[in-house]
């Protein structure tokens, strides 16, 4: 059965928005309307990726992220139809296309990803019912607004001009907390191994805050115990100020 013309023409329409410079334009479509068409498509995602990812196009700029654009666009294929789903298919593209790329690229716009995501999130911290806070005694509950991120590279160090470093084995990893607060707004700390994991036995073992330091002081081997029962102690309150915590439930 011969294809319909209609759809032979939106077919070749989509290919040539695409890639203009591989597929050719439908022939009986004017240059002049189609290149209205191609301007939209193009500066419109490309104005969206540099909103989402600001220092990763400060990075690169120029030509090497028009480029990138470009390829985006032709490669990849997007599994949503919604704009505020475009950085994470970008992210997607990235994984997919790691070695064309620089390492770095892909954790600092997966980091630059989290903050819109926790942004635009429909999700809320949960209420909970005032409580006298005993952080030792008492089992922290963690806000599902508080991403616990890793990296290899210090991402939230980076800006325009930075130049990849040579990671070896033995460099420290970047350990962050994104949150959103209730107020809203969304922030980071710049954290640790060993703050990660207290939380980590907090929210897997529903443990107090006491208990989980007590495991964990015999998991990293820790013989201080007072001055490790003082640090979580803190961190605690710490991470409740900024609603990384959202609440205390006895234990």
């Amino acid at each position: 059965m011969t294809e319909p013309l209609f759809q032979v023409t939106q077919r070749e329409f989509c290919a040539h928005m695409r890639d203009p410079d591989i597929n050719a334009a439908p022939a009986a479509i004017e240059d002049r309307r189609l290149a209205i068409y191609r301007n939209l498509v193009f500066n419109n995602i490309e104005s969206f990726l540099g909103s989402a990812f600001p220092i990763l196009k400060s990075i690169i700029n120029g030509e090497k992220w028009s480029q990138m654009v470009r390829d985006f666009i032709s490669l990849h294929e997007c599994q949503t139809p919604y704009f505020l789903k475009i950085s994470e298919e970008f992210i997607k593209y990235l994984e997919l296309n790691s070695e064309q790329y620089p390492s770095f690229m892909l954790e600092l716009a997966h980091y630059e990803w989290v903050e819109l995501a926790l942004d635009v999130s429909q999700q809320d911290i949960p209420s909970h019912p005032p409580h006298e806070a005993h952080v030792l005694d008492d089992m922290a509950l963690i806000s599902p607004l508080a991403w616990r991120l890793s990296y290899r590279y210090p991402v939230h160090k980076m800006g325009p001009g930075y130049v990849e470093q040579e990671l070896k084995d033995t460099d420290p990893l970047t350990f962050l907390i994104v949150y959103r607060n209730r107020d809203l707004k969304v922030g980071f700390i710049e954290s640790n191994a060993v703050t990660f994991r207290l939380l980590d036995i907090i929210e897997s073992d529903a443990l107090s805050g006491r208990a989980a330091i007590l495991k964990l002081a015999t998991e990293i081997q820790h013989s201080d115990l007072k001055s490790l029962l003082a640090f979580g102690a803190e961190v605690l309150y710490s991470l409740a100020g900024k609603d990384v915590i959202y609440g205390f439930r006895a234990n």
